[in-house]
């Protein structure tokens, strides 16, 4: 005689259910913007960009030249807690050395 065993079994009315990994949205992007002025120097501004933003010596005059002739430009692109960083430590640096550059971030797009 042979026990019953139904750990194996499987019914007809059983069924499989897949569970669908939840879709995780991305978070809203901010720009972080640098605002032109009268006093900062470029250099101190092209610095400020390689520091910050990692960005390339070129890059960052790139950029420092669109803030000098549009009147502001965007310095990089980040989550917002991110953005909020680099923003308050850009205006600190700026700060620090006597500079009036301002840096603020705004929902991008």
């Amino acid at each position: 005689m042979y026990a019953h065993d139904d750990t194996n079994r499987h019914d007809k009315k059983d069924t499989d259910i897949m569970v669908a990994e939840p879709e995780l949205a991305k978070p809203p992007m901010y720009a972080v913007v640098m605002y032109n002025d009268d006093y900062t120097p470029m250099e101190f501004v092209v610095m400020v960009l390689q520091s910050q933003f990692r960005h390339s010596v070129d890059e960052a005059v790139q950029i420092m030249l669109s803030i000098h002739h549009f009147g502001k430009g965007i310095a990089g692109i980040f989550p917002k807690d991110i953005a909020e960083t680099k923003a308050k430590t850009s205006n600190g640096l700026a700060r620090k050395e006597g500079y009036p550059l301002l840096t603020q971030i705004e929902p991008y797009r």
